[in-house]
């Protein structure tokens, strides 16, 4: 079973899915996040994703994850996300394989994988875009309240999250309308609330960047 915590690093979370007896799949929503991953005994960088990634998990293998507040993972990494973007990347085609087998060795003893971040300093300015944008706030809103012209803003969304602001803007708004659907909202309500244009434009927009309906999703069969 999936399972979760808030991580002492502001704004990231630590998760867990224990090894499964026989071959599973599982997929992972675009969030704006990236993970690092620690795995049969490998650090590995999930980059950002687009859209839903299917990934395979081996029989009994375990993976620990720490999920990155969108954003900060490329200030920790010293590399663009757009670099990464939709990729799986082991830890040490980024940084010194010396300085990874040394993380890895503190791992397999039994230290926690925050350690792996220990010297992430966030920027402020990329904090309060993914803060902006997943509120709500339109682009040129956004690139207006951080004092930042449009393409300087495009720049800086692609360093920082892997794509431009609008796709930015469809991912975090389709995790919004995802959370109030879970928890019970009409989806025409959610619809209407995320300023989606209709309730088939949300189905839309989820099919498209989840690869399966928005029920599926949600888990609802009933009236919606």
């Amino acid at each position: 079973m999936y399972r979760e915590r808030a991580s002492v690093i502001p704004g990231a979370v630590v998760w867990r899915t224990p090894g499964a007896p026989g071959p599973a799949e599982r997929r992972v929503l675009p969030d704006g996040c990236m993970d690092l991953l620690w795995t049969g005994g490998r650090l590995v960088v999930a980059g950002p994703d687009s859209v839903a990634y299917i990934t395979s998990i081996e029989p009994f293998r375990s993976h620990l994850g720490l999920r990155l507040a969108p954003g900060d993972a490329p200030e920790l990494l010293g590399v663009a996300a757009s670099e990464l973007r939709d990729r799986r990347v082991n830890l040490d085609e980024i940084w010194p394989v010396r300085q990874v087998r040394a993380l890895e060795n503190r791992l397999a003893r039994g230290e926690g994988i925050e350690a792996v971040a220990a010297d992430l300093r966030p920027d402020p300015v990329v904090r309060g875009a993914a803060a902006l944008i997943g509120g709500g706030l339109g682009v040129a809103a956004t690139a207006d309240e951080l004092d930042l012209g449009e393409r300087r803003f495009h720049r800086l969304c692609l360093r920082a999250f892997g794509y431009g602001p609008k796709t930015l803007g469809r991912i975090l708004r389709m995790n919004r309308a995802l959370e109030r659907a879970r928890a019970g909202s009409p989806f025409a309500a959610v619809a209407h609330d995320e300023g989606y244009a209709d309730q088939a434009h949300l189905a839309r927009e989820v099919r498209a960047l989840a690869g399966i309906t928005l029920s599926d999703l949600v888990g609802r069969t009933g009236p919606r």
